[in-house]
This record gives C-alpha cells, structure tokens and sequence, in this order.
C-alpha cells in the first residue's frame, strides 16, 4: 500500500512510504515498552556493544593497508594529528608507499603522512665492526606481525635484525619512541633528512646538536606538481639517553646519532613544525613536558574514544562493529593540522614565505587549527553530513581553516597542502561544505562577508576557472564558456592545462555548486543573486542527450560527441563514466527524471544499473585490478570513488526510498564490510570521505543535497545495527542524544516498514535537521518485504 502527499498544491504519485496502521503504530510501541527501548535479538545480531572494551579496541588500522596510500595508515596518531607517526615499508610514491602490510621490512618510522607531505624518518640500529662503515645505505629490517600490536594512537613491533623493540605514540605534535636495545649492544638512530620518502623529495636535510641530549633540525620538501612551492619542516628531538657521537654521511646527506649505553630503554621526543626550530620547541614543552610513556598512549587512547564514542552501536556481529569504528576512525584521521600550538602557521599563499599567526582567545590559545588536507570533492556526501551532525565543532574549525587561507591568498582553497593552494580536483568544492556549516548553525558570524568570499569562487578569476593542478593559469575550468554557453565544452579549445578537464562532469558539478550558493543567496536576503545562481544550477541540462538518455559532453560548437560510450572511463567524465555521473544532479533528481521521461524510467534504468554493478561488487576496484580486467572500468555504478556515491539514495528522492534501502544495504555488504588488509575501500579512501559514506550508510542517515538547504532533511536509508545512539554536543544543539532503534533487524529485513519519532508517526522516509538536533528516539519497524508498491 502507499500514499501519496501534496506538493506544490500537486497530488504527487510518489510514493513515500507504506501507510502505518494504528494497529501498527501501536505494536511498535508495545514492542520498545517490552524491551525496554531495545532492539528486538533475532539470533542474526548477538554483538553486545564493546563487552567491556572501548571504541579504540574495535578500530582495526590494518584494513586495506595492502592497498595502501600514503596518508591511509597513520597508526601512531592522535585526530587530526601534526604528527602521524608509523613505520614505513614502502618508500616511494603517493600510492603503494607508507605502511604496507605485505612488505616484511621496516625502512624507517617517519613522522608525517599527509597530502603531499612527508617527512623525520628515523630508524633505531646496533652497531656492530661488520656494519659500521655500512650503515648509511644498509639498514632496513625484517619485522614479523606476529610481534606487532596496532591501536590508534599505538604501534608496537620487533626489528628483527637488531633485536630491538619498539614502540610509538603521540600527542598532535610530537612523537613519542621507546626503543629497547639488547643490553650489550651499541646503539644509534639515523635520522633519514634526504632522499625520496612517498609522494616527497626532501632536501637539504640538516641535523645540530643542541645538548647532551638534544637536537634541533629541518628539511625542505620540494615542490611537487601538486603542491608547487617547497615546504620547510622544523624540529626539535629530546632523548633520555646522552648523545655520545652526531655523524654526518656526506654521500646521503643523513646523520647517524650514537648514544650511550645508561639506558637499555631509550625514550625519544620528537616534536615538528612547518614554522621555525622554536616553535618545534613551544610544541614539545606544552604538549610532552614529561618521560611517561605508558601515560601518553593512556591519553591517546582517552581523546579518541571520547571522539570514537559519540556514535554507540549495538547489534549485528563484531565484525560489522569493528569495522564501523575502523570507518569512524578513518573519518577524523586523515587530515591533518599544520599550526603550532601558539596558533602560529605557514602561509604560502603570496609571491613569498610569510609565518601567520592565527586569532587567539582570551586565555592566549588559538580560536581554532589550521590544516592540510586533500580535496572536499564529495564531502557534501560524507563529512559535510557526519561532521555536521556528530562532530559540529571539527567542521567549526575547518570552516574557519578555510576562510583563513581566503583572507592570507585571496581564494578559498579546495585542498591546500604546505599552507598553500593546490587546486587539486575541480570546481568550488568547499562551497556546499561551509554553506551546510551556515545552514545548520554552526558558523553563524560574519554570513555576509562569507557569501562574498564564496561568490568570488564561481565567478571569474575564482577557483572554478582552473582545472586539476592549473597553478599559473586560469583556462583549464572552462568558467567562461560554462557562463556564456551554459556548459563546459570538451575538450576545451585552448588545450590542455592541467588535470580533469572533462566537460560534462565539470557543467554538472558547477550547476550543483551554484545551488548551494542559491540557497545561502536565498538565506541572507541577495534577492538579485538568487535566481541568477539557481538559473545557473540547471546548466546540467545542456549536457543531457535525450537521443542516448545520458550526461554526454559537448564540444565548443554544441555538437555530441560522437563514438560516445556511456561505459568508457574519463571520456568527458571525472574519474567516472557517464553511466556513473548522469545521476549527478543532487539539486534537482526531479528535472533529471524529467528529462529521461519521467520517475518510473529513471528508477527503471537506475535498478538496472545496480543490477550490472552487483556482478562486480559495485566497486571498479584497484588500478591494477582495471588493468587486469578492463570490464571493472566500464561499471555502471562505482562505490570506490566519490562521483556515484549517492546512487542508492536517488531511488528515496525519486519517490522509491524501498530501493534505496534494498540496494544500500548491498553496498554496505559488498564494499564496506570486509575486515582485512586486503579489503577496504575498493579504490581510494580520500581522507575520510569514502569512510564517512560508509558510517552514514551503515547508520542509515544521509543528506542527498549535503545539507545545504535551511533546515535539510536526513533521507532514512536501511541501518545493519539494532540500536545507535549519537550524543550531540550541547555548544551546538539543543538535545543531549539521538536514539535509533531497530526493531526486527536482520540482513534480510532491509525494508523500514514503519517509523515513529518521540513516540509519533513519520510522514514520510525523512527527518529535518531541527528534530534530530533537538534529540530523540528514532524508531525504525523492519521487515522482509517492501510495503511499497
């Protein structure tokens, strides 16, 4: 049975959920009266939540480090760390390099994983007669899992060849080593200043004695084609143990630091900075003023499960629940502060280096972190949602991060990395971030002075005009011909000028963008700029082939491209197809059925879709997996990357939220179950985006228009757990938690087949922002079958 509502004085035929009796109704209640508030045990969910541990000890670092890039495992690190310090088993490269599980030799512990950043390896060894003159090129290790342990925030292994263990925390800004040497053994780090460490070159390393146990030193790491201007890194080491010799090898350009022998445990600090040698030093006073190490990883572990447990789980197996918490993990780890403690930071966004200092608070601490990090291209379907719900005071500050780099360089960053643009993906990416943070009262000051910041992205010589990388000109984007033409031509006549500059995702992405900037436009009262900028929102149209029914690119003359293959990969389309980015119109799903002839064709060619990509488990996996089997590339649906990651919840806008819940529920099975270094995220994690996706699925909570829009609606998906409870911080919200019971849940009852709120019926398969803020139950009836018909 269904219902229908009246939008727009219309009778919609979307059909929005089953009509709930009040026989219904009331067996819901009687049920939660029964249990208590708790889920019904099936026999399929038995896992109580933690039995006595923490969130940290469901979090498994290994996932997918097989698959590894740079700045996916950061084992020893607190959230959003400065420092991320881990071993090292590949060295190379931006992908395949860091912690790879597979590889059995540790080349060095380095200290900073970031995007495009890297840097302080250093390796404890023994010397002995045979390696003394040696030691320099030859010193990595065999290590052995077996005698490995990995929190968050802990990472402990034995260095084979020298029969050394060690083991590794943090505060956010310094690194905190034990290194148990063989008693009679003659011991010594070298620290590796030069030489290729991931996506980085580092030069001109420089290591100084300061004191009998102390150190000071930096390095450059030299530009990249991603990040364009060379980033110094500064440091200060402090050991227990007195330094008996500092030895520098003139070939490498690295140093051989010998100690001696007072302790058999050596303890080493090691705090960093992208400012001076000084502010190194602030960082290790404030944050590791003391030896205790056991009392450091104590406090690692209680700042993550305060973060780690605003969202309690409960049901399903430990599996899904330590794999839920690994994805919890991932969402607060990549990214990373590049600010000094004093609020000091390096600005490289003018002709010249320059250290800013960010805005303090009246006890002298900055009002906020400044940070690194990769591109927000999709975070307005992952972060923009779980930050802004469970998090509301990180998003705060990276809101802020990025409206400080606007005020240093002019433009709002897409993905800064070395306190600098990096122009990495497209478009105006951090538009529909800091609108949602607007849009939910989270950033309520200076809304003025922020939409023009804003503005000035989608409008000439803003950050639309350059495409991937496009440092020094301003064509590469295609804005121009976006405003005069209503579309991005591909290609673009005046030829290539850095990465992505493929037209049809670039017209569909921007259109989306402009929509969020309409709805902050419609907000503050620019009546003018309203309906300018959500005409502009409907560019995605002219991109739109009604002869093949697919997003197609256009050349300069508004001709089709001809040859066209809707399944061929990066043809007009972003690291998609046009299979894939067709269902790019978050704004507006309804135009989109429009133009392929109504909701039922489109829900139609969608489940087909999902069909195909079930065969290949949804994901068009690894590179080298594309490489060998060349079908994963034309996948119709891709969950390994950020263009289709939507796609199961355009089924609830286009009035079939049954299909969302049957089709999320298999993504989440396939994509995002696996718990092992092999599997993961089928592709690339990008900092917190892919995982954030999959928590929100697995709760069940997603935002299609990331949030943008005044008081935005939560479209209600399928959750894999029983009961979840989501605590709310009070500087933002009013309520205390959101409750979300799951009554009858198993992995075959996917469909929702009633929900009350506080007590009362739900019209439809959606929640405002202003109720699950305002804290609550959320009661959700499952079942076998789809009530809908």
């Amino acid at each position: 049975m269904s219902i229908y509502i009246d939008i727009d004085n219309k009778k919609s035929p979307e059909r929005i959920m089953g009509k709930m009796s009040l026989l219904k109704i009331v067996a819901i209640i009687f049920t939660l009266l029964v249990m208590g508030c708790n889920p019904m045990d099936n026999g399929n969910h038995k896992a109580t939540m933690f039995e006595g541990a923490s969130p940290v000890d469901f979090v498994y670092p290994q996932l997918d480090t097989k698959n590894s890039r740079w700045f996916l495992f950061s084992s020893t690190s607190r959230p959003f760390g400065m420092v991320n310090l881990s071993p090292d088993t590949q060295l190379q490269g931006t992908w395949g390099s860091g912690y790879r599980y597979e590889v059995d030799t540790i080349k060095g512990f380095s200290h900073i994983h970031g995007w495009q950043l890297s840097g302080l390896s250093v390796m404890p060894v023994t010397l002995t007669h045979k390696n003394r003159d040696s030691v320099f090129q030859d010193f990595y290790s065999k290590f052995s899992h077996e005698k490995e342990e990995i929190t968050p925030g802990y990472h402990s292994l034995q260095l084979q060849r020298y029969d050394i263990d060690v083991a590794l925390t943090s505060t956010k800004r310094v690194g905190f080593h034990q290194y148990i040497f063989p008693k009679t053994s003659e011991r010594a780090i070298l620290f590796n200043l030069n030489g290729i460490l991931g996506p980085c070159k580092i030069i001109n390393g420089e290591l100084e004695k300061t004191g009998d146990a102390e150190l000071i030193g930096n390095f450059v790491l030299a530009p990249t084609k991603r990040r364009p201007k060379p980033t110094s890194v500064f440091f200060k080491v402090e050991l227990n143990t007195a330094i008996s010799n500092l030895e520098k090898d003139e070939k490498s350009g690295n140093y051989l630091v010998a100690l001696g022998r007072e302790n058999d445990s050596v303890l080493m600090k090691a705090a960093i900075s992208y400012t001076s040698v000084k502010n190194a030093s602030t960082n290790l006073e404030a944050e590791l003023p003391h030896w205790d190490f056991e009392k450091t990883v104590n406090e690692s572990k209680l700042e993550w499960n305060e973060l780690l447990g605003r969202i309690k789980v409960e049901g399903n197996s430990e599996k899904a629940q330590k794999r839920f918490y690994t994805d919890l993990w991932h969402t607060l780890l990549g990214r990373k502060i590049i600010s000094d403690v004093n609020g000091a930071y390096p600005d490289n966004t003018g002709e010249k280096f320059r250290i800013g200092q960010l805005p303090l608070k009246n006890d002298g601490t900055p009002q906020f972190n400044h940070y690194n990090s990769d591109a927000f291209w999709g975070a307005q379907w992952t972060i923009n949602t779980l930050w802004g719900l469970v998090y509301p005071e990180i998003k705060k500050e990276f809101v802020l991060s990025l409206l400080q780099y606007e005020k240093d360089g002019g433009l709002i960053p897409r993905g800064p990395s070395g306190g600098n643009y990096t122009y990495v993906m497209t478009g105006a990416s951090t538009t529909p971030f800091i609108v949602s943070a607007i849009q939910k009262g989270i950033i309520t000051e200076g809304l003025d002075t922020i939409y023009q910041k804003l503005k000035k992205n989608h409008m000439p010589n803003g950050i639309m005009e350059k495409a991937g990388y496009e440092h020094h000109t301003n064509l590469g984007g295609g804005l121009r011909y976006y405003l005069d033409k209503g579309y991005v031509p591909y290609p673009i006549p005046e030829g290539k000028f850095g990465l992505h500059q493929d037209g049809a995702s670039l017209t569909m992405e921007y259109a989306y963008q402009d929509y969020t900037l309409a709805q902050l436009a419609k907000k503050l009262g620019y009546d003018d700029d309203y309906p300018y900028f959500k005409r502009r929102s409907k560019n995605y149209r002219n991109v739109y082939d009604s002869d093949t029914g697919w997003m197609r690119p256009k050349d300069i003359d508004g001709k089709w491209k001809t040859e066209f293959d809707p399944f061929s990969y990066e043809n007009g389309f972003n690291e998609s197809n046009a299979s894939q980015s067709t269902w790019f119109v978050p704004h507006e799903l309804d135009g989109l059925a429009q133009l392929m002839g109504g909701k039922d064709k489109a829900i139609e060619r969608l489940n087909g879709q999902f069909k195909e990509a079930e065969k290949l488990n949804f994901t068009a996996g690894s590179s080298h997996e594309r490489e060998m089997h060349p079908d994963y590339s034309r996948i119709p649906i891709n969950y390994g990357n950020q263009p289709s990651m939507q796609t199961a919840f355009v089924f609830h806008k286009l009035g079939r939220p049954d299909l969302t819940q049957y089709w999320s529920r298999k993504v989440v099975e396939k994509v995002f179950s696996g718990l092992s270094p092999e599997t993961g995220y089928n592709g690339d994690e990008d900092q917190g985006l892919m995982a954030s996706l999959a928590v929100l699925m697995k709760i069940g909570l997603f935002q299609m228009n990331g949030g943008t829009e005044e008081n935005s609606e939560y479209q209600i998906g399928s959750p894999i757990f029983d009961k979840m409870t989501i605590e709310l911080n009070p500087d933002f919200y009013s309520g205390k938690r959101l409750e979300i019971n799951v009554l009858n849940n198993s992995k075959d009852n996917v469909y929702i087949d009633g929900i009350l709120f506080n007590d009362k019926p739900l019209k439809s398969f959606a929640i405002s922002h202003e109720d699950i803020t305002s804290g609550g139950i959320l009661t959700l009836q499952m079942s076998r079958n789809s009530s809908i018909e």
